[in-house]
C-alpha cells in the first residue's frame, strides 16, 4: 500500500474520531474536560432563559379576614341601624419573572457566587370568598323605612375589601413572601450548578430595595368592585355544577 495515501487517511480518520469524541463528549463530560469544564455564566445563562419562559412565580399565597361594621343614625339617635361583614379572601404575591434582565444576574468567580436581582414582589387580589362571607345586625325602623341596610352592605363590603389589602401589605406577610419567593428562585439557579459539579456554589437573590427602609413593591390588588363581582360569578358557576 501507498504510505503517501496511508498518511492523509489516518489523518482524516483521527479528524473524524475526534469530531465524534467532541459529539458524545457533551453528554459523557470529556468535552468539559477538553475545554475547560462547564462555565457557571452559562448555566446561569440557561436558567435565566428558563425561569423568564415560566413568566409568573406564585411565591406565597395567604387567606385573611375582614370584620367591618357600619352604623347609620338618624333623628339623633332615635332610629338607627347596624350592619357587620365577616369577610375572607386570599391573596397572591408574586414575581413577574419576565421582568429578569441578564444585567440582574452576576457570577463572582472569586468568591463563586451567583447573585440574582429580583423583580419587586406583586400583590394579586384579594380574591374574595362570598361563599364564606357573614352579614349580621339588627335593621329596626329605618331599616324598614329605608335602604340603609343595603347602603351599610355595600360600605362594609368595600372597607373589608380594603382591609384585606392593608393586612395583605403587612410587614410580617411581605417578609414571609419575600423569603418563599427568593428561596424559590435561589433553588432554580442551584440546582443546574450542583449537577454541573458546582457544588460549594452559592446562589444569593435578593430584592431591590432590601437593605433600606423603602418597603416598596407593586401592589396589583383587585379594585373592590371587580373582586366582589368575580366573587359573584365565581360563586354562581359553583351553583350551575
Amino acid at each position: 500500500m501507498d504510505r503517501r495515501l496511508t498518511k492523509p487517511l489516518v489523518i482524516a480518520m483521527v479528524v473524524v474520531a475526534l469530531v465524534l469524541g467532541l459529539v458524545v463528549g457533551t453528554v459523557s463530560g470529556v468535552s468539559d474536560w477538553i475545554f475547560g469544564g462547564p462555565n457557571p455564566k452559562t448555566i446561569a445563562t440557561a436558567s435565566l432563559e428558563s425561569m423568564r419562559a415560566q413568566n409568573r412565580l406564585v411565591a406565597f399565597v395567604a387567606r385573611y379576614v375582614s370584620v367591618v361594621s357600619s352604623k347609620q343614625e338618624l333623628l339623633g339617635g332615635l332610629m338607627t341601624t347596624e350592619r357587620t361583614l365577616i369577610l375572607p379572601g386570599d391573596v397572591r404575591y408574586e414575581l413577574d419573572l419576565a421582568r429578569l434582565q441578564p444585567k440582574d444576574v452576576s457570577w463572582d468567580a472569586s468568591a463563586r457566587i451567583l447573585r440574582v436581582r429580583l423583580p419587586e414582589l406583586e400583590i394579586a387580589g384579594p380574591d374574595v370568598d362570598l361563599k364564606s362571607a357573614r352579614e349580621y345586625g339588627a335593621g329596626g325602623v329605618l331599616s324598614a323605612l329605608t335602604n340603609a341596610e343595603d347602603a351599610l352592605d355595600a360600605t362594609n363590603r368595600s372597607a373589608a375589601v380594603a382591609d384585606l389589602r392593608k393586612q395583605a401589605m403587612a410587614a410580617v406577610p411581605m417578609q414571609l413572601a419575600r423569603n418563599a419567593a427568593r428561596a424559590a428562585v435561589e433553588r432554580s439557579f442551584a440546582m443546574p450548578l450542583v449537577a454541573a459539579g458546582f457544588k460549594d456554589a452559592k446562589v444569593v437573590a435578593r430584592f431591590p430595595t432590601e437593605g433600606t427602609d423603602d418597603a416598596s413593591y407593586l401592589d396589583l390588588s383587585t379594585p373592590y368592585e371587580e373582586a366582589i363581582r368575580e366573587a359573584q360569578r365565581r360563586r354562581a358557576a359553583e351553583g350551575q355544577r
